[in-house]
């Protein structure tokens, strides 16, 4: 078979809209049972119990739960992903796990018409997070070790996909609150839409196989082969002008990579393609520094949101209360953390070799401090210094830019830290301790929403 020397042109640039709308699917479970905080809270708020004084409403701590439960799994299908796609076929992990997320859906919609007990509803609940968020791992781990396989610019489409999730479910929210229906019908509405998001992500991934660009590098050839191959072309180019009839180092690999039909050059196969691939010990040493910065950027991240943030108050009575939590928490944070990771595909600094990158990352823990001293209530210990809509609307701008990017770069550098066939390892590696990030962060949020 004669190997392409370019890559088909992404006609329509329609690979890389498969790509952002996966990543927004891949996230959809997460942001839009995050953001329904306040029904799933109108839903548990009528239960009291007695604390040895008297009658209290009872705490369901749902935000905190809430994120556990959704980061635990995918923490632990994560790393059986790793062996998974040993055993199932890619196909099969991505589009099978998004038709029961599509079914979980359906039935979280269908439970908002179901009256029954807030104990039972918070399991019930509980237990759809757990079940939806392990589908969302498998098809996570999945994707990004499908785009790891693609030019590094997909990697940041696939990102950016990820950070307009939140936007997309804040969004929903937002528009269910503004139609002014009844309390069942806006909910009814706002989790239909995740059924349609998680249905045009399964047909967009099916359609994929069809595109001549996804099939030149998903079966097998990387970009790095592309890019090093065009590299090696043009400098033959150039010393056969200075050289006439010598052979140098450049040609010959040229000529192992152009798989021509003669005898000699279909001996010389290209050396990746006989090497074995690096174990992830090996892998892990290369990569480990990028590790560390996406799981300490997540930890960061969730200890405080939305545990912490969606309990933040606004000083200005009124209507305005309806739409605080949903604009000033959770859209102002999708939104940046979305700019953030779409602003990776215009430019990246620090470069993956600077020991800047790491501090800027450790800097981060500064937030965790800033947002507790907002406006959030009900507080015990600590004060309220930054009391203003207009501080925290501030905070979370920067919280989130920040977040976005160093995660983006993170999950982008991992894998260009390796050889090409060691990428799809990197890529998995580098989700694990994206989920490790996770579910430390969501451990966290107990203790720091206690301490407030």
């Amino acid at each position: 078979m004669k190997l392409e020397r370019n890559p088909p042109p992404d006609r329509g640039c329609l690979v890389g809209i498969i790509f952002f709308i996966l990543g927004l699917g891949t996230l959809l479970p997460w942001n839009f049972f995050m953001t329904a905080s306040q029904y799933f809270e109108r839903r548990l708020n009528g239960t009291e119990v007695h604390n040895g004084t008297g009658r209290v409403q009872k705490e369901y701590l749902f935000n905190s739960w809430m994120t556990l439960l959704s980061q635990l799994p995918l923490l632990l299908f994560t790393l059986l992903n790793s062996m998974l796609y040993q055993w199932i076929s890619e196909r099969v992990r991505i589009a099978g796990s998004l038709v029961l997320i599509l079914l979980l859906f359906i039935f979280t919609a269908a439970l908002v018409k179901v009256q029954m007990g807030e104990d039972r509803f918070f399991s019930v609940t509980m237990a759809t997070i757990w079940f939806i968020n392990s589908f969302g791992a498998v098809l996570q781990g999945s994707c990004f070790g499908l785009v790891g396989k693609l030019p590094p610019k997909y990697n940041s489409i696939f990102m950016s996909g990820q950070g307009l999730a939140g936007t997309f479910a804040a969004l929903a929210m937002l528009l269910a609150i503004a139609s002014e229906a009844d309390f069942e019908s806006a909910a009814l509405g706002y989790f239909i839409t995740p059924c349609v998001g998680t249905l045009v992500t399964l047909l967009s991934y099916l359609m994929l196989p069809r595109l001549e660009f996804a099939r030149f590098f998903l079966n097998g050839i990387s970009s790095e082969e592309t890019e090093t191959r065009d590299e090696l072309l043009q400098d033959n180019s150039k010393m056969n002008g200075h050289a006439n009839g010598s052979l140098t180092a450049a040609s010959k690999t040229e000529a192992e990579l152009d798989c021509r039909s003669d005898a000699t050059t279909q001996a010389a196969l290209p050396q990746q393609a006989v090497q074995a691939k690096a174990s992830v010990l090996e892998v892990f040493k290369k990569i480990w520094v990028m590790a560390f910065c996406v799981t300490f950027v997540f930890s960061v991240t969730l200890s405080v949101f939305p545990a912490v943030t969606v309990d933040v108050r606004t000083t200005f009575p009124g209507k305005w209360e309806l739409y605080f939590a949903s604009v000033c928490c959770f859209l102002t944070f999708n939104i940046g953390d979305w700019l953030g990771r779409t602003a990776t595909s215009m430019f990246r600094w620090p470069r993956k070799e600077s020991r800047l990158f790491p501090a800027l990352v450790v800097s981060r823990v500064a937030f965790v401090p800033l947002l507790m001293l907002c406006n959030v209530q009900p507080r015990h210990y600590l004060p309220a210094f930054f009391t203003h809509d207009a501080a925290f609307i501030i905070i979370m701008i920067l919280f989130s830019l920040s977040s976005g990017y160093l995660v983006c770069l993170s999950m982008s550098y991992g894998p260009q830290m390796v050889d090409p066939k060691d990428a799809e390892t990197a890529g998995a590696l580098m989700t694990f301790f994206l989920a490790l990030g996770l579910s430390i962060g969501a451990s966290l949020s107990f203790l720091l929403r206690a301490l407030v």
